[in-house]
């Protein structure tokens, strides 16, 4: 069941992800049909037909645009590339050892370009991903008694002592140590 032309045009008018691969809008005066995150520029209302996929709006006589390929997979297309990088930095990050550039190199782009597709895509910078990762996984490890804490900060990826404990500290609000002796008791 494809929305209401309503709800199609305010999904096309905010460029709603939730609704990529739900309907494809065809432009009667250009002939052309496109996803509803194309960045092509908006049409106006009046000019708009929504099919509920690329077969019905071919069949209707239209043409897929080649900026945002609606007839193919979907997060395949050239406008979904920033999206496809933030992720794989995203999960590149978390268990990389090298620096940001590496990682950056290993993923075929510069180190700028992972910083703005990154920061534009989740709304963090790559060095702070990689700081929340390394806190979660302290925190996780300080769950283990056996570690000391100096282990555990040098096993999440911390290079000094010192600077695990402020990180820890400003984010959680309490020392490691002091975290690991009220981890037993309830809140």
């Amino acid at each position: 069941m494809s929305p209401s032309p309503a709800r199609c045009w305010r999904a096309l008018v905010e460029h709603d992800p939730r609704f990529d691969g739900a309907f494809v809008v065809a432009v009667r005066t250009t002939g052309i049909y496109c996803r509803p995150v194309c960045p092509a520029r908006r049409p106006k209302r009046e000019n708009c037909e929504f099919y509920p996929g690329s077969a019905d709006a071919e069949l209707a006589g239209y043409r897929a645009c080649l900026r945002c390929r609606p007839g193919g997979a979907p997060g395949r297309a050239p406008v979904d590339a920033v999206a496809r990088l933030a992720a794989a930095a995203a999960a590149t990050i978390g268990t990389a050892d090298g620096t940001l550039e590496q990682v950056a190199r290993s993923l075929g782009v510069s180190g700028r370009h992972l910083r703005r597709a990154v920061r534009a895509r989740l709304g963090l910078t790559p060095v702070a991903i990689r700081g929340a990762r390394r806190l979660l996984r302290a925190r996780r490890l300080l769950g283990d008694p056996a570690l000391t804490v100096t282990q555990v900060a040098h096993a999440s990826g911390f290079g000094s002592v010192r600077r695990f404990n402020e990180a820890f500290r400003a984010r959680f609000g309490r020392t490691p140590r002091a975290f690991r002796q009220q981890k037993g008791r309830p809140a």
